[in-house]
């Protein structure tokens, strides 16, 4: 074939249905829709999605419906803000990480707003110096979003420069504070009119999903809540006298980015839509109705136990909230959870300098778009989302749900089935709930203080709160128990493994059970080729446990493990046996009557196993030390 043949030659066309014969052949009888998965937002996701899915979508940025960001050039002139949240100690090193932050790449000033800094009107002055006239303010001020507007608009003269975002979000602060308190609105009402006078270009009415997110909620519930929060604040604000323009321009959207990259992804494109088609609703001008969001990385998805996995997850949630286009974005350091470190807050800082700088996102405009998979995630998450607003909205709103109790439960429930996916190992946690790493330690986790004014409320209607919680405590608190085991005995606590046959016969499933134990901190202990009941019994009788696993092929259980567990289980009375995997149904009730308490396999509720099994141990030592 000639070099001008060759450039001529074209690849045939093919459809959908000629790749799904082709990808059945290679299943082997199954079908393609047995690839199909369904998500936590009850959204089906195929294998593969083709030019047969593509959604009805802007042609640019900053057109239509705004899924597509909202400025037409993207980052390429509108860069996202670095706005690492900075922690301290003393108001002293505030200051100086403030200014070595900003020097190292740092472009908005956020840090946790504490009572320290309001010890006399020059402290926080002191603090920001002419850094507010260089960089915008990306702060969450909670329960003290007054006293901070109050010394930013005390200097007219720099009033007008200071920018960003100063906001607090009240209905968030009840649902994770446990109570409502209807009376905090007026102050927080004439704060927003106040600002809106003295501080012309702060945005200060924060619409903060976090704390849902934290909770547990799913993609479709974040933004529903944020819909009917931030209408909740709109008409209240315009109720009270304030202009619709003016509203808009002091709204921002905060949202926690979870794992799930492509649902995460989805969510802030989705969110634009929402916000666009209530803005619409009310008849505000195009040029506001696009939505501010600020984003951090989750601190649900992080971990305690081998703790540096968390840099991986946070660079993965960066990247989902950069190329849904956010505007703010804070990357949670790898130990906060512990305390934090130089280090952590480094590497939070120049995973956004890496995004920026080396993967060049901030050169590129809207890189998800135009992907089959991403439009239609996002136009069925926001299909979802405006479901789920109307539902919140027909129940009365977002106060009225909080105070039945309606959402928090919705929350609940989504949290429950994540929480049934982690005890079953349906969704991994890397170094806790699978590939632990038995021999390293963790502090303990920060407790997190509640708001200092929870304490004074005297009129206030308790309801039910929003857990903050991670999604890997269930199994951190078994390492836990683990450890005080450990330290009460001086010894690991220990199941062990007895293998029958030879390693290639017993090592898959040796191998399953010492990585199914790990993730409570338990380690199994291998006896080595057992081919003799006396072997056995050798074995059992040189470990310092009761709990017992066999270990060893379906062939070798039906050959061997019958007998010798029936002899043991006489030896041995007070030993406690498991068996690894699940032998055939027909079988299951003779391994129960000759001692078998429960088989480990792949489809185990791996917590609840771990913590039954620990709890016991800790009992048996318990009544060891009273003895």
């Amino acid at each position: 074939m000639s070099v001008e043949e060759l450039q001529n030659q074209e690849f045939s066309l093919k459809t959908k249905e000629d790749w799904k014969v082709k990808a059945e052949e290679s299943l082997k009888g199954k079908s393609v829709e047995s690839l199909n998965s369904s998500t936590y937002e009850n959204i089906v996701l195929q294998p593969l999605y083709s030019r047969e899915d593509d959604q009805k979508a802007p042609d640019f940025p900053g057109g239509s419906d705004f899924r597509r960001g909202s400025n037409p050039l993207g980052y390429v002139t509108n860069d996202w803000k670095t706005a690492q949240r900075i922690s301290y100690h003393s108001v002293e090193e505030l200051k100086e990480k403030l200014h070595k932050g900003v020097e190292k790449g740092q472009t908005a000033l956020s840090f946790e707003v504490t009572e320290a800094l309001f010890e006399s009107k020059e402290t926080l002055n002191g603090v920001l110096g002419d850094l507010p006239a260089a960089f915008p303010f990306a702060i969450n001020g909670r329960a003290m979003h007054s006293a901070l507007l109050a010394v930013l608009a005390e200097n007219e003269t720099s009033a007008n420069q200071v920018s960003g975002y100063v906001g607090s979000d009240p209905l968030a602060l009840f649902a994770e504070g446990g109570f409502i308190e209807e009376d905090l609105f007026k102050g927080w009402i004439e704060d927003i009119k106040l600002a809106n006078l003295k501080l012309p270009n702060l945005r200060t009415v924060l619409i903060n999903t976090t704390t849902c997110h934290q909770g547990g909620a799913n993609a479709v519930q974040e933004l529903g809540i944020a819909a009917a929060a931030g209408t909740f604040y709109l008409q209240l604000l315009l109720d009270n006298g304030m202009k619709l323009d003016d509203v808009l321009t002091k709204m921002i959207f905060q949202f926690s980015i979870g794992s799930n990259f492509f649902m995460e992804l989805a969510k802030l494109r989705a969110a634009r839509i929402l916000w666009d088609k209530i803005t619409q609703v009310y008849g505000a001008d195009t040029k506001n109705r696009g939505m501010q969001i600020a984003a951090e990385t989750s601190s649900f998805t992080k971990t305690v136990y081998d703790s540096h996995v968390n840099i991986l997850r946070a660079g993965n949630e960066a990247f989902a909230a950069v190329l849904g286009g956010v505007q703010y974005l804070h990357v949670t350091p790898f130990d906060y959870e512990t305390g934090g470190s130089q280090l952590s807050e480094r590497i939070a800082r120049n995973t956004q300098n890496i995004l920026k700088e080396e993967a060049h996102l901030q050169n590129v405009v809207d890189p998800a778009g135009g992907s089959w998979y991403v439009e239609a995630l996002t136009a069925e998450l926001a299909e979802k989302a405006w479901q789920y607003f109307q539902q919140i909205e027909a129940k009365g709103g977002m106060l009225e749900v909080l105070k039945t109790g309606w959402l928090q439960d919705e929350i609940a429930s989504v949290n429950e089935n994540r929480k049934k996916d982690i005890y079953f190992r349906k969704q991994s946690i890397v170094g806790t709930n699978v590939y632990a790493n038995l021999d390293e330690s963790a502090a303990p986790a920060n407790e997190r203080p509640a708001d200092s004014y929870l304490g004074q409320l005297t009129s206030s209607i308790q309801i039910k709160a929003i857990p903050n919680k991670r999604l890997s405590e269930p199994y951190e608190n078994l390492r836990r128990m683990s450890e005080e085991i450990e330290k009460k005995s001086g010894a690991k606590p220990q199941v062990g493994m007895i293998c029958l046959g030879e390693l290639k016969q017993y090592k898959p499933r040796l191998d399953f059970m010492k990585g199914f134990l790990a993730a409570g901190g338990l380690k199994g202990v291998e006896s080595g080729t057992i081919t003799s009941l006396e072997q056995a019994k050798q074995f059992i009788k040189n470990q310092n446990t009761k709990y017992l696993c066999i270990c060893g092929s379906n062939d070798h259980y039906e050959s061997d493990g019958h007998g010798i567990l029936t002899s043991l289980k006489k030896e041995f009375p007070n030993a406690i046996f498991y068996l690894a995997g699940l032998p055939e149904k027909q079988v299951h009730m003779q391994w129960m009557d000759e001692g078998i308490k429960q088989f480990i396999h792949i489809k185990s509720n791996c917590y609840e196993t771990l913590a039954s099994i620990l709890s016991s141990m800790e009992v048996a030592l318990d009544e060891v030390t009273k003895a």
